[in-house]
């Protein structure tokens, strides 16, 4: 491959072709040439966490992140315990597919659902979930470190707050990995859910001097919004981000991992997926890979 169509930091997501099998999948990006492939849970476990590993490894690709875990925020005794089961399952999954990180999600207001109004006698008490999304992540480290995993806290974008992640900036996720190891939690960079926040120069040098960058994910801010706000990530290049700079600013701050294209959009899931992959291949080499180093 050349110099100029170098895609062995590209990493497409399987959320961004998300009719996929994961044969499929990794199929689709072993033979655009990309590095690795971003897996997401729902189709590691139709197939098999070691099933999935072997699939990806005898493509010659790697596992740039599993997605995802989380959804900390719940105040009852069986919500906390449901939780810490399905993210130490996570964790398992993540160490068995052979991905150091994992993704999380760390979920809104206990009681809330996506895209609805609140139920009565919702909990609104942002203060206090950001509090338990702390404790249930001490809970977690231990075991993450047992199995080499990375706890990798995916700031989204502040309308997400409600119903999705109450931590909404970079400078929140940091400073919840700030009491444990660098290698045991960290932060994912999403250029969707970051890149209007003023201190995000800042927070990505943060994050680079802290070693906890592990991972850089791009996609567009793409406008007018699709009926759910959740999928209108666009194509990198159809929207307002600004790729160049974002992506500058993380090479500096250090970063030399993988590069992954997470798109969630009707139309584009409704594409052909080698069409897809070409797309997200060549906005990749345009709009990211000249600048992250």
């Amino acid at each position: 491959m050349s110099a100029d169509r170098d895609l062995s930091r590209c990493s497409l997501n399987t959320a961004s072709i998300k009719r996929a099998t994961l044969p499929e999948a990794v199929d689709a990006a072993a033979r655009a040439g990309y590095g690795a492939i971003g897996l997401w849970r729902d189709r590691v476990q139709e197939t098999g966490a070691e099933k999935a590993a072997k699939l990806v490894a005898d493509a010659g690709l790697r596992v740039s992140s599993l997605c995802r875990g989380g959804f900390l925020t719940a105040s009852d005794e069986a919500g906390i315990a449901a939780a810490l089961d399905d993210n130490r399952a996570a964790i398992v999954e993540a160490a068995t597919v052979g991905t150091s990180e994992l993704v999380f999600v760390v979920g809104g207001l206990p009681g809330s659902a996506p895209e609805t109004a609140p139920a009565p006698g919702t909990d609104r008490d942002v203060v206090a979930a950001r509090a338990r999304v702390a404790d249930r992540i001490a809970d977690l480290a231990p075991f993450a470190a047992e199995h080499g995993v990375r706890i990798v806290l995916e700031p989204l974008h502040p309308m997400f707050a409600a119903d999705r992640a109450v931590i909404s900036t970079l400078g929140q996720a940091l400073d919840l990995a700030a009491p444990h190891p660098a290698d045991v939690v960290g932060v994912v960079v999403d250029t969707y859910h970051v890149w209007w926040d003023p201190a995000l120069e800042a927070s990505i040098a943060r994050a680079g001097a802290e070693q906890r960058i592990a991972s850089y994910q791009v996609c567009d801010w793409a406008l007018p919004f699709a009926p759910l706000a959740l999928n209108s990530r666009g194509h990198v290049g159809d929207g307002y981000v600004d790729f160049p700079t974002i992506s500058r600013w993380v090479a500096a701050a250090g970063y030399r991992g993988d590069v992954e294209t997470e798109l969630f959009n009707q139309e584009i899931w409704d594409a052909p997926f080698d069409d897809t992959v070409a797309t997200i291949a060549d906005r990749y080499l345009r709009h990211v890979q000249p600048y992250v180093g």
